[in-house]
């Protein structure tokens, strides 16, 4: 096996923030402080928030049926969850990369291809350190997924906005003292 690609690997790894590299230590797993966490939802909030207002305002009747559809498969799966259900970490994963494909498509029900790629790019952060944390989350409200999509698709841009903004803050300090216990 060549060190070639094994370098190159690691140096995409650290590009996008997810492993550290220090001379003559090594390289590990990114591990956030609280600031940086809190900066990269606030980078998800603009990001989504803009997303929202996009899809209310363009989206079409497909596609608010969609994502209401999606919402709901949504809370279905985190109310499993929350349930005490199936909790191990194959199903945790699976789970956490369905919501990433929900907000990743209400973006692309918005036809920004550079909205979508920046909303992409902050979730491969956000969603890791979610996802540590997954087993420890205080359970979601039963319609979480669901409120959202319909506060989206009734067109007014303002509502769209609030709304997502909510989603997006909601758990955010729980997540942040959970990672910094770790």
């Amino acid at each position: 096996m060549s060190l070639v690609p094994v370098a190159e690997a690691l140096q995409r790894l650290e590009t996008e923030g997810l492993v550290e590299s220090q001379p003559r230590i090594g390289t590990r797993v990114f591990l956030p402080t609280a600031q940086e966490i809190r900066e990269r939802y606030e980078v998800r909030e603009a990001l989504e928030a803009h997303a929202a207002r996009l899809f209310s305002q363009h989206a079409g009747d497909k596609q608010r049926q969609e994502m209401q559809n999606k919402a709901e498969q949504m809370d279905a799966l985190f109310n499993r969850c929350s349930a005490g259900g199936e909790n191990n970490a194959e199903f945790l994963y699976a789970v956490h990369r369905y919501h990433m494909q929900l907000h990743l498509r209400l973006a692309e029900c918005t036809e920004c291809s550079a909205l979508c790629q920046a909303i992409e790019k902050n979730h491969v952060l956000v969603f890791n350190w979610l996802f540590d944390v997954a087993a420890r989350r205080p359970p979601l409200p039963p319609r979480f997924h669901r409120d959202l999509m319909e506060a989206i698709s009734e067109g007014d841009p303002d509502q769209a906005d609030r709304a997502m903004r909510k989603h997006i803050r909601y758990g955010l300090e729980n997540v942040v003292r959970t990672l910094l216990e770790t």
